[in-house]
This record gives C-alpha cells, structure tokens and sequence, in this order.
C-alpha cells in the first residue's frame, strides 16, 4: 500500500490520543436522538425527542497495539511534549493498527405517529484496518530503512484495508408490543452507499530478514495489492462514487415500572430497565475495474532508495507483478451491538454496552470495528447528562473517560481518563456535536 497509508495515516493514529467505536457514552442517553439510531434503529420510535436535528458531529476511534503512549507526565514536562520520548514501541508478528473517522452529517428524526417514527441520517466515514502485520518490518518501513539493525520476519494472514464512504440512511421504527409492564419495539435503516474507493492487500505468508549493514532485504512470499476506483489517500474525493446498498436492524425491550403509563408523559423514561439488541453495517459496496497486482516477492533487493520512493514504485521496480482489472467488493464493518440499561434511581442509570465485530480479521477486502465492552453510570435530565464510561477493549485493556450534554452541545471521549492518566495508551476516541433537540 502507498507509504502514506503505512505513515501519515497511521503515525495519524498517535495524535489523535487527546483528541478522537462512534460516539460511546452518548448514544445510549435516551436525549441522545438522532446519535441512537446508529447503534439501534429502533430507537427512532418511542423518543423522548419530538425532533432531533443534527447538524454536525464528528467521532474518531483509533490506536495499534504497536505502540503505547505516556501522557501521564506532560503535566511536569518544563520543555514540552516530545512525542518519540513518549512512545514505547511493542513490535510483534501481528501486530494490529485501526482507525474510525466517523462524520454525522445533516440529519433528523420525528414522529409520524404514537406508535411510527421516522429518521434520516448523513454520513461520510473512514475506516482503516491493518491485520497480523509484522512490527519489525513495518518500523523499518515507517523509517524508510534508516535503521542499521538486522531482524527476522515472519507475517502469515496479513491484511490490509482503507476504505471510505458516504451513505444517506432512512430509518423506520415501530412499537411492536405494549402489554402490562412490557414493552417492546423494533426498528429497520436502509442505506444507499456512495463508495468513494480503497486500497487493500493482503499476504497469505510472508517470511525474510533485514541486513542493516549492507542495506539488503531479503523477502519470500506474495502479496496481492488493490486499488479500486483509482482511490488516493492523499485526496479523498467523492466525485466518482460507486454505488451501494445497506442496513441496520435493531431491537429494544423494555420492562417498565407498574405506574399506570397513562400517567406519565412521552418526555419521562417508562422503563426499570431495558435490553437492545441491533447489528449494523450489513453490506457491502463493490468497485468496477479495479487494479489487482500479484507481486512474487521471492527476491533480495536494495534499500538504499526507498527513501524517495512510494510501496507501490519500490514494488514494480524490485518484484514481478501480475496486474489484473477485475471487479471488486470492500465488506462494510458489520458489528453485533447489545445494551442493558438499569434505572438505579430517578435520572441516574447505569448500562452495560458492548460492540462486537462480526468480520474476521483475516478477511480480505473488509473493515471491522475492534471489541469494546463497556460500563456506563451516567445522570440523566432533558437538558443535560454526564457519562462516565469505563470498558475493555481490544488489544488494550481496561479505558475510562467521560462526556456530557449540554442542550445542543455533546463532548467526550470514552478513554481521556486512562489517555491522560496511563503511561501505556494504546486506544483513544473523542466526540463532538451540534444539534438542534426539540424535547417532548
């Protein structure tokens, strides 16, 4: 894949630890309207919104377990953050790398009736995925060789996908049972998919060594490298999109307290507790005449220029290549969602949450999310509420952070806690919108 991809775009990755899966803590605050419908389309129904405009929002998750990062002294640090002093490297044969851009644009969601609702939601997101990746060769290729040590490599299953996309989704929900303390609805979102392309490559094995005296790499193996719709990392476009089609499904039930539900109103929560069940991202887009190169990597070459040169230049000019025009499918990130959500008291809750991904690492040509399971006691009004989620999470561990509402107004982070506080961060996300909330 292009340097940049194995650069900018991951080194990307280190700082975004004080600033950016979607917006955790705040989509499962029952204001959090529009937010709700990415993890379970059936929230749109039975809100305690009668209207929720988005504006803009935007969510960032990201991290590797390559590296880890020490932020917990920069409050002593007199000279200022020096971010290669800060960064302890944790090289393995496969080790992982993952980003989430994730860009809520324009949209809304409202009442057709007590018991239909309906919502319409902008988005244009990024994901970047490198699987089972040797550390060893990737910091030698993040340095361009500069490095005079010898090592060894061995890299089986690799894979590797940036992809991004922009999708309209129209959501429907529907109240399906409301008997007693028991309450039940269910919702379905439809999306039309505008792909704007990707890169992908993957390995099935891939083994050598690196002479740092001499400046020799030798390789044995093969890679298949792609490029769909001519994608450049270095100007994402959405001029020449590609169609696609997906969806989302969810279900949320709830056992509601034995108040009599006509005495309370649609802006009050009903419910003791409720359990959400939702996956999302089911599809995929599929790309015309992409260009699909085998390269035999069976050779030793040279370093010494690599410097000025791209992967894809060092590749055609050190292996032979079989290119091929084919036609290609990137899968989206489908994930498996559940939420438990308990009323402890009025206007204080506390959830477990979790997202897991329900594509392999190994899959070619496809993103996933990374695992995060998560607990989240949260206060809760009309105008404001403050989250305090704490999880575990993929190829890190335990993470704290925080975020609130404040009438318009969402900011947070799920790991700012152990970013700030831990001197081996190795996941970080942060949040933030704009809307306009109409309350019930």
């Amino acid at each position: 894949m292009k340097k940049l991809i194995l650069t900018s775009l991951i080194f990307g990755l280190h700082f975004i630890t004080i600033n950016a899966q979607s917006y955790i803590g705040h989509r499962i605050d029952n204001y959090s309207g529009v937010h709700g419908i990415i993890l379970n389309p059936s929230s749109v129904v039975d809100s305690r919104m009668k209207t929720d405009i988005n504006i803009l929002s935007i969510s960032a998750f990201g991290g590797s377990d390559y590296f880890a990062i020490d932020l917990s002294s920069l409050k002593d640090s007199e000279e200022g953050f020096d971010f290669e002093d800060s960064m302890e490297k944790n090289p393995k044969e496969d080790n992982q790398f993952f980003l989430n851009v994730d860009i809520l644009g324009p949209s809304f969601m409202f009442n057709l009736s007590p018991i239909h609702s309906l919502g319409v939601t902008t988005r244009v997101r990024t994901f970047l995925n490198l699987n089972n990746i040797n550390g060893n060769l990737y910091e030698s290729l993040s340095e361009d060789f500069d490095s005079g040590d010898n090592f060894d490599f061995n890299m089986e299953n690799f894979t590797g996908t940036v992809h991004a996309w922009g999708e309209i989704g129209v959501t429907y929900g529907r109240i399906l049972m409301q008997k007693d303390v028991h309450f039940l609805k269910g919702g379905v979102t439809l999306k039309y998919l505008a792909g704007a392309g990707g890169v992908f490559a993957n390995t099935p094995s891939l083994m050598g060594n690196y002479n740092g005296t001499n400046e020799i790499l030798t390789t044995m193996g093969s890679l298949n490298y792609g490029l769909a719709t001519d994608f450049d990392t270095d100007d994402i476009e959405f001029k020449n999109t590609t169609s696609g089609f997906g969806g989302d499904l969810g279900f949320t039930y709830e056992y509601r307290n034995s108040t009599a539900p006509d005495s309370l109103s649609k802006k009050d929560n009903k419910y003791k507790f409720k359990l959400g069940l939702s996956i999302t991202d089911i599809g995929s887009i599929s790309y015309n005449d992409s260009e699909v190169t085998n390269y035999d990597l069976n050779n030793s070459v040279e370093t010494g220029d690599f410097e000025d040169q791209t992967i894809e230049e060092f590749l055609d000019e050190n292996y032979n290549g079989t290119e091929q025009i084919v036609n290609s499918k990137i899968n989206l990130p489908t994930a498996l969602h559940f939420l438990a959500d308990y009323e402890i008291r009025k206007r204080i809750y506390l959830s477990l949450n979790g997202s897991l991904s329900l594509i392999n690492e190994d899959k070619k040509q496809a993103n996933r999310i990374i695992n995060t399971i998560s607990i989240t006691p949260r206060f809760e009004t009309k105008i404001f509420s403050f989250y305090l989620p704490m999880g575990i999470r993929q190829y890190d561990g335990f993470s704290a952070g925080a975020g609130f509402r404040l009438g318009p107004v969402t900011i947070g982070s799920a790991s700012a806690i152990t970013t700030l506080l831990s001197d081996s961060s190795k996941t970080a996300d942060v949040y933030i919108g704009l809307k306009v909330p109409i309350y019930q």
